[in-house]
C-alpha cells in the first residue's frame, strides 16, 4: 500500500512558477513509476507528466512540454513537479499517482493522492 500526499499548490499570476511535491509512504517507493495528472472543472482528468522508478525516463503532455519538469528523490520518497511560465489554462486540481510497473501516460495508476489546487490568474 502506498499513500500519497500532495503539497505546494496555490494562487499564482500568469507567467509565475510553482513547485508541487508529492510525499509517499511505504518502503517500496523507489520501485514505483510516478505520474502527475490534473483535472479542471468540468473536464476529465488528464495526464501531465510521468517519471520512471529510476528517474531515467520522463514523459510530458504536449501542453506542458518545455514549461514543466518532473523529478524524484527516492531517498526522500518524494516526487516533484516544477511548473514555470504558468498559464490560466493550467488551473486545475493536480494529482500525484503511483504504479508498480512501467512508466505510463494514461490513468493506469494504482494509487492516487487527494490533489492540490493550482490557480493561475491572468
Amino acid at each position: 500500500q502506498v499513500q500519497l500526499v500532495e503539497s505546494g499548490g496555490g494562487l499564482v499570476q500568469a507567467g509565475g512558477s510553482l513547485r508541487l511535491s508529492c510525499a509517499a509512504s511505504g518502503r517500496t517507493f523507489s520501485s514505483y513509476a510516478m505520474g502527475w495528472f490534473r483535472q479542471a472543472p468540468g473536464k476529465e482528468r488528464e495526464f501531465v507528466a510521468a517519471i520512471s522508478w529510476k528517474g531515467s525516463s520522463t514523459y510530458y503532455a504536449d501542453s506542458v512540454k518545455g514549461r514543466f519538469t518532473i523529478s524524484r528523490d527516492n531517498a526522500k520518497n518524494t516526487v516533484y513537479l516544477q511548473m514555470n511560465s504558468l498559464k490560466p489554462e493550467d488551473t486545475a486540481v493536480y494529482y500525484c499517482a503511483a504504479r508498480s510497473g512501467a512508466i505510463a501516460t494514461t490513468r493506469v495508476y494504482d494509487y492516487w493522492g487527494q490533489g492540490t489546487q493550482v490557480t493561475v490568474s491572468s
